[in-house]
């Protein structure tokens, strides 16, 4: 018997979108919503999410801090230690309107807040340090709380549902931002729940992926040195903590670290002239354990631009289009079309090349 679209198994499923407006306009959830929307049947209703950057701009120098609830006792817990450790200048709940297909929501809190100054002096870290130590913190001793978004200027939305839902949930439309990613979720290996729908998020860096890491545990034991914790049950977190760890931490370009994460094969190095040659020897060897595996495409949103990015084999689709100040992304090309009919520019995002867009303009 024939089987009907959506319901098959689809092996390149999740769905990837992003708009981004290079000069740093603000604009609605709206067209990322629809963008997304077109690509329904390549996820299963167990994931969709979005982060938006440039939505906050009455609180843009807080910490805007998303956070999941299993229960009020442990909303009452989490909010002891975050009072201990920070100044909240404004919490109360993250608005939302009925959709008929979510269900079973978590308690859903928004806090806007900076660390305790007088903790941050004794702590000796940098503030980026002092919150995302305290994000790791009540993800991994706190159960039943999951700190989701943690940036300035931003937020991460993310629910078990079709994306479209998703942001219909969490009235995107009303938000206005100057860059948007979206996520539909197909999940092979790992359960659908709130907290493991994408993006991922650690500060301002956010991640919305497509595709298996094959190299996850290795990866995983890798970052986990420097004081991470991967707890969210699902493989893309750590993507989100290599690029914050290698950029951050370590300082490298963002195109280095593209260069450490999906570096070229051995075979392919050996052939290179001599300069690039030692240049990508050097990132294997001494980022080897970074080096992600599998097939994957990604869009990495952070402040003031986005990064799109394949495996090297490009075993995963990924589609860039420009028109006017905008750049957009897309697992599929009709996702883009939907929003944008007439592109000046289309083309496909090439295996291990990274796409840098700013909002200085630049591509």
């Amino acid at each position: 018997m024939l089987k009907k679209e959506g319901e098959v198994r689809i092996p390149a499923g999740c769905a990837i979108s992003g708009i981004i407006d290079r000069k740093g306009n603000r604009f609605s959830g709206s067209d990322v919503i629809q963008s997304i929307a077109l690509m329904h049947d390549r996820s299963n209703g167990l994931g969709g999410g979005f982060a938006a950057y440039g939505i906050y701009p009455e609180f843009k120098d807080w910490y805007a801090l998303h956070v999941f609830y299993s229960s009020v006792d442990v909303k009452n817990k989490t909010e002891e230690y975050l009072n201990a450790n920070f100044s909240i200048e404004m919490s109360g709940r993250i608005p939302t309107r009925k959709v008929a297909s979510i269900k079973d929501a978590p308690i859903i809190w928004r806090y806007f807040a900076k660390p305790e100054p007088g903790k941050l002096i004794s702590s000796e870290k940098t503030e980026d340090d002092y919150v995302a130590d305290a994000v790791i913190a009540i993800n991994s001793t706190f159960p039943g709380a999951y700190v989701f978004s943690s940036g300035k200027n931003m937020g991460a939305f993310k629910a078990v549902g079709y994306p479209e839902d998703v942001g219909e949930y969490y009235k995107l439309d009303e938000y206005d931002g100057y860059l948007w990613t979206a996520h539909g979720r197909f999940p092979t290996n790992t359960p659908g729940w709130w907290g493991g729908a994408h993006p991922f998020t650690i500060l301002d860096w956010s991640v919305v992926h497509n595709g298996e890491i094959s190299s996850y545990d290795a990866n995983r034991r890798y970052i986990e040195m420097f004081g991470y914790d991967c707890s969210l049950q699902t493989d893309t977190e750590v993507i989100t903590y290599l690029f914050d760890y290698l950029v951050r931490k370590k300082g490298l370009p963002l195109k280095t670290a593209a260069n450490v994460i999906a570096a070229p094969m051995w075979e392919e190095i050996a052939e290179m002239p001599e300069k690039e040659r030692k240049y990508y020897t050097a990132l294997r060897q001494v980022y080897s354990s970074a080096l992600v595996n599998g097939p994957f495409s990604i869009i990495l949103g952070y402040t003031g631009g986005l990064m799109a990015l394949n495996d090297r084999l490009k075993l995963r689709a990924l589609v860039a289009a420009e028109c006017g100040d905008k750049l957009y992304l897309a697992s599929e090309e009709s996702a883009i079309r939907v929003v944008c009919p007439n592109p000046e520019n289309m083309y496909s995002v090439e295996g291990g090349v990274p796409i840098i867009a700013t909002v200085d303009g630049e591509v």
